[in-house]
């Protein structure tokens, strides 16, 4: 196991908002290997839901969901007082230098293009949290 930047504890909740399974098992797997703790939703309407419920240090947020997509869902998510500050990197299998650019603008804290590479998915992750003041 990989360790943390010192100082830096790992127990933290991310919400996983993806509705591929391998995707997800992935996701869900490096985050725990590492340390973290995760909720998982396969749709953008269940993931808002569960946000303002458990209200997560952080949510990783496919772009591409059924029901609402993820930008529809992180609208929602900031627009509700209990969900919106917590930071939410989206993910997105659209690489394209459009689709990183209507994520960026709509306010997304960072953007991981699939499949994931996993060093830089953990260090997206860290990065995410350090700069969101969890310890």
């Amino acid at each position: 196991m990989a360790n943390p930047p010192r100082g830096f504890m790992r127990n933290h909740l991310i919400l996983i908002i993806e509705d591929n399974d391998k995707n997800l098992k992935l996701a869900r797997d490096v985050l725990r290997f590492e340390g973290y703790q995760t909720i998982e939703a396969k749709n953008g309407e269940d993931g808002v839901h569960l946000a303002s419920l458990r209200k997560p240090d952080l949510v990783l947020m496919d772009i591409c969901l059924p029901g609402i997509d993820g930008i529809a869902a992180f609208k929602s998510l900031r627009a509700d007082s209990k969900t919106a500050s917590i930071p939410v990197i989206a993910l997105t299998a659209s690489a394209m230098p459009d689709d990183w650019q209507r994520v960026m603008e709509a306010g997304f804290n960072g953007y991981l293009s699939k499949p994931i590479s996993v060093k830089g998915f953990l260090v997206q992750v860290r990065s995410v949290l350090e700069k969101h003041s969890i310890p």
